[in-house]
């Protein structure tokens, strides 16, 4: 079954005040924040939707406040997927099935990028598979879309702030209907 832009839009509604995992930011305002940096960054539309998308499978799978610190990974970066296959190209559905891959590789070559971590995303590493190894990380640095779910990650990373303004869900949503496919 293929999510239409209002099925996301309930879905952000019904559970976007959800806390995201043990961060100082709710789902939805961290959705915003995501898809708000990559704007700012010039980003293609394809990545911004990607980053405001990016965690949707914890709003379709949901496994409680903070799964990681119950040591489960919900997999959420492959549990949206099918759900948006319908309606999005692979420049936004790859970023989002990479995201968390994109992670353990910039903890492979980024030597600070680890130390930058929030403890839930050290924790959810771990559960996640770990670092990468220096082979594992060519591996994905090869990939298409490697480049766009190492920006994602970034953005990800810093759409953690409580007190950071972004234009309002519609707007995206907006942005994701310039896009989607029929």
């Amino acid at each position: 079954m293929a999510l239409s832009l209002d099925d996301i839009r309930h879905l952000f509604d019904t559970y976007g005040s959800m806390a995201y995992s043990g961060e100082p930011v709710t789902q939805l305002q961290h959705a915003l924040q995501s898809a708000s940096l990559a704007e700012e960054a010039g980003a293609s539309r394809e990545s911004t939707v990607a980053a405001l998308l990016h965690d949707l499978g914890h709003l379709l799978n949901q496994q409680g406040e903070t799964p990681s610190a119950r040591g489960i990974d919900d997999m959420h970066q492959y549990f949206a997927l099918p759900f948006l296959r319908p309606v999005f190209s692979d420049a936004v559905l790859e970023p989002i099935r990479l995201h968390v891959d994109a992670k353990r590789c910039l903890c492979a070559i980024d030597p600070a990028y680890h130390a930058r971590l929030s403890a839930d995303s050290v924790r959810s590493l771990r559960l996640q598979g770990g670092v990468f190894d220096a082979g594992q990380a060519r591996a994905f640095l090869a990939k298409p879309y490697a480049q766009e779910a190492i920006a994602l990650r970034r953005w990800d990373d810093d759409a953690k702030d409580a007190q950071r303004v972004t234009p309002p869900l519609g707007h995206y949503l907006e942005i994701a209907a310039s896009i989607a496919l029929a």
